[in-house]
């Protein structure tokens, strides 16, 4: 059987295409979200005249959660593999739902217009244990993104199994690492870097409630995706481990007393 090589030169370079544009999108909106939280959102290029800033800021705010939940519901999902070339649509959607996350968060984080006002600046060693707690946060966050599978969160699954010549083939459910003490690390995680700032400002504040609230709901849809696919696996993870506050004291591996 002869191989069409004209076509794995192809295949070869939408992968390398589509994966260079998904991960340069996605560092340059993890370095946006690292800044721009840090300084309580008052480094947004957004230049927006109030009060029509209260419009445009909550459009930023609302389109990532919104997006995002909708792709991956059954009408969102189909509209991923429209995105790219016919017959690697099914391919690679993971890679465009990581690129278009990764365009949303950067929208949020650089287009923000700031209101100007300072709430509370940490100094001095307030200023040393908020930047430590920060950067654990963030160091928590991408455990927790390792945990569940680096290649689907970063959006490398699609991308290099095309390059391979490979079936997508998702990382089984995740209930090792951060996933043994509570089922939603990555929220948690994110959660926590969305607090954890050493600068406050009424900008900060909204989009750490927002999304601190998007991060408990959220997850319940996914839950619901994992016991379709898991079944019974999934419910006896889900009565062993917490969804979101970790036991004290007890190992999620012991059985509960009678």
């Amino acid at each position: 059987m002869k191989l069409d090589l004209t076509n794995d030169k192809r295949a070869l370079r939408i992968a390398l295409i589509y994966g260079a544009v998904c991960h340069g999108i996605f560092g340059l909106a993890g370095l946006a979200m690292l800044v721009s939280l840090f300084f309580g959102m008052s480094l947004g290029l957004g230049a927006v005249p109030w009060p029509w800033a209260f419009a445009t800021n909550a459009l930023l705010l609302l389109q990532f959660p919104l997006g995002h939940s909708f792709l991956l519901s059954d009408m969102g999902r189909p509209l991923l593999e429209k995105l790219a070339p016919k017959p690697h649509g099914k391919t690679l959607a993971t890679t465009v739902y990581a690129t278009i996350a990764s365009v949303q968060l950067l929208l949020l984080f650089t287009l923000w217009t700031p209101s100007g006002i300072i709430l509370w600046q940490a100094e001095g060693t307030a200023l040393v244990a908020i930047s430590m707690a920060y950067l654990t946060s963030w160091a928590l966050l991408t455990k927790a993104s390792f945990d569940a599978g680096p290649e689907v969160q970063s959006g490398a699954l699609g991308w290099m199994s095309l390059a391979r010549g490979k079936k997508v083939v998702f990382p089984d459910m995740p209930e090792t690492g951060l996933f043994k003490y509570v089922r939603q690390p990555i929220y948690v995680s994110f959660a926590l870097v969305l607090w954890a700032v050493p600068v406050w400002t009424p900008d900060q504040l909204v989009i750490a409630t927002a999304y601190t609230a998007y991060c408990i709901f959220a997850p319940r849809l996914k839950e619901r995706r994992f016991t379709k696919i898991y079944k019974d696996r999934f419910r006896t993870y889900q009565a062993r481990v917490p969804y979101w506050i970790p036991r004290i004291g007890r190992g999620t591996d012991q059985p509960q007393e009678r």
